[in-house]
C-alpha cells in the first residue's frame, strides 16, 4: 500500500472580511455596537483528502471553490481553523509567480531567504543558487539587482526556479505555467516532469484540462469549499466540465 504524505481531515478554513452593514464608523455607532465591522466567512467546509506517494493529483474548481485557499493550507501558509492536517515531507511550493519574494532585495538575497525556509543548509543553498542561475537564464547582473526592478517574466524565471531547484518532496503548483514566454513554459513542464519521475508527490492546479490530464492520474474538485469528488483525472476532468452545463 502506497505511502500517504498528506492526510487532511474535516479541515475548515475561515477568514473574516468586511460587514457590508457596517461601511463606516457612524454605522458601528447606530447600531449601538450589535453590529460587527467584520464577519467570518468559511472558505473552506470539511475538507478530507489524501495524497499519496509519488501521486500526482489535481485539483479542480471554478473560481472561489477554495483551490487556493487549500494549497496555501497544505503549504503552512494559513492556519486552519479547525480540522487535522499531516505532512510528511519537504514541500517546494509555487503558488503564483512572485508569491514569497521580497521586492526590496536582490534575486540573489531571496534565493537564500526562500532556500533558508525550504531547509536547505548552506551546501544545498549553493548548489540551488547555480541552477537558478542556468535555469532562470536570468544574467549576475539581473539577480544582483532589485526584485522591484524586474519584468513581470522575470519574475516567473526567478520564482518557479527557486521553486523546482531541489526534488522536493511534494511539490505544489498553483497555475506556474500560465505566466512567462512559451520557451520558459516548455522549460517548466520539463523540469515538472523530471520531478515526477524522481517519485515526488506533486499537487497540481490549472484551468487547463489537457495540461491536468497530462501530468496528473488522480484528482478531486473542489464545489463552494467541499470536496465533490476525488478519482481517476478522466472522471473529475469530466465531472468539473459539468459544472459549467448545468444551468445552460
Amino acid at each position: 500500500m502506497a505511502e500517504i504524505v498528506i492526510e487532511v481531515k474535516n479541515l475548515y478554513v475561515d477568514f473574516f472580511v468586511q460587514n457590508q452593514a457596517v461601511n463606516s464608523f457612524k454605522d458601528l455607532v447606530m447600531s449601538l455596537g450589535l453590529k460587527s465591522p467584520f464577519q467570518r466567512k468559511s472558505i473552506l467546509k470539511g475538507v478530507d483528502l489524501e495524497i499519496k506517494k509519488g501521486e500526482c493529483f489535481a485539483l479542480m474548481g471554478k473560481n472561489g471553490s477554495g483551490k487556493s485557499t487549500l494549497l496555501r493550507t497544505l503549504a503552512g501558509i494559513i492556519t486552519p481553523t479547525s480540522g487535522e492536517m499531516i505532512v510528511n515531507g519537504r514541500i517546494a511550493p509555487m503558488l503564483s509567480i512572485g508569491a514569497g519574494l521580497e521586492l526590496e532585495l536582490s534575486g540573489y538575497d531571496n534565493i537564500k531567504i526562500i532556500a533558508t525556509l525550504m531547509g536547505m543548509n548552506n551546501s544545498e543553498i549553493k548548489t540551488a543558487t547555480a541552477f537558478v542561475e542556468t535555469f532562470s537564464e536570468l544574467s549576475k547582473e539581473d539577480l544582483k539587482m532589485q526584485v522591484k526592478r524586474y519584468s513581470a517574466g522575470m519574475i516567473a524565471r526567478l520564482g518557479f526556479s527557486i521553486s523546482v531547484a531541489q526534488t522536493p518532496d511534494i511539490l505544489i503548483v498553483d497555475e506556474a505555467l500560465s505566466v512567462g514566454d512559451i520557451g520558459f513554459q516548455e522549460k517548466c513542464a520539463q523540469r515538472i516532469n523530471e520531478i515526477k519521475k524522481s517519485g515526488c508527490s506533486i499537487i497540481y492546479v490549472s484551468h487547463s484540462l489537457t495540461e491536468l490530464k497530462r501530468i496528473c492520474t488522480h484528482g478531486a474538485c473542489l464545489v463552494d469549499g467541499k470536496i465533490a469528488m476525488v478519482a481517476e483525472i478522466d472522471k473529475v476532468a469530466a465531472y468539473y466540465e459539468s459544472l459549467f452545463h448545468q444551468h445552460a
